[in-house]
């Protein structure tokens, strides 16, 4: 591998793990907008979605180009591709955030429901989850991208639980079925943004390793 090419393969580590920081900034600013009753954060995470979609143009030509001029070999081209897929992936999550954020500023015109406990804790281990990620990717760890898939059941049970908590409150008070579900919505985009994640980490597993884990075919562990 020449030194330019190599320098290059960095620089693309760097501008995916500066996006990554980026959603997961998106994330917890749209959470705790909601907690704090804060439209100012809100409007904090459109902003940074526009930086997000910039970089992903960037780095889908930086890999184009990568791939163009420098025709990597097998190894080299499978961390190309998992990186456009990644690419992919984050500004997925940049838009599950995004939803998040206006769900918030609907429920910030209603007094709150009642006080968030799970959905905090919910977005802390997706957050988790894809800073893992992406730091399995960049160091090519395979056992700590499977730590993330492992997280995911986590994420599910949490979304199951705050369903089943808003469900019971819908049933006893209609008054409280257009403010519920729109906690169940952000429940499900924090979930969405994990299943990303889980992706991420699908994709770090293929690069290294070359097996195919999505839906467990080809499980690390098996």
């Amino acid at each position: 591998m020449s030194r330019h090419f190599e320098e290059e393969l960095n620089e693309l580590k760097s501008r995916l793990l500066y996006m990554g920081g980026l959603v997961e900034s998106m994330i917890q600013l749209a959470i705790k907008a909601l907690v704090d009753r804060n439209e100012v954060l809100t409007h904090e995470v459109f902003v940074k979605e526009d930086e997000v979609n910039k970089i992903q143009i960037e780095i889908d030509e930086k890999c184009l180009q990568l791939i163009a001029l420098h025709q990597p070999t097998a190894v080299d081209l499978r961390f190309i591709t998992s990186a456009i897929k990644i690419n992919s992936d984050l500004e997925r999550m940049g838009d599950q955030a995004i939803n998040m954020a206006e769900t918030g500023l609907d429920l910030l015109k209603h007094p709150p429901l009642k006080p968030l406990i799970d959905l905090p804790r919910m977005a802390d281990i997706v957050k988790g989850m894809v800073n893992n990620s992406l730091d399995a990717f960049v160091r090519k760890d395979v056992e700590l991208a499977q730590t993330v898939l492992e997280r995911d059941d986590e994420v599910d049970a949490f979304k199951d639980s705050i369903f089943r908590e808003l469900l019971t409150l819908m049933i006893a008070d209609q008054k409280n079925v257009t403010r519920s579900l729109d906690l169940i919505l952000i429940a499900r985009n924090l979930e969405r943004i994990g299943d990303h994640a889980t992706n991420v980490a699908e994709d770090v597993i293929f690069m290294v390793l070359g097996k195919d884990v999505r839906h467990h075919v080809g499980d690390v562990r098996h």
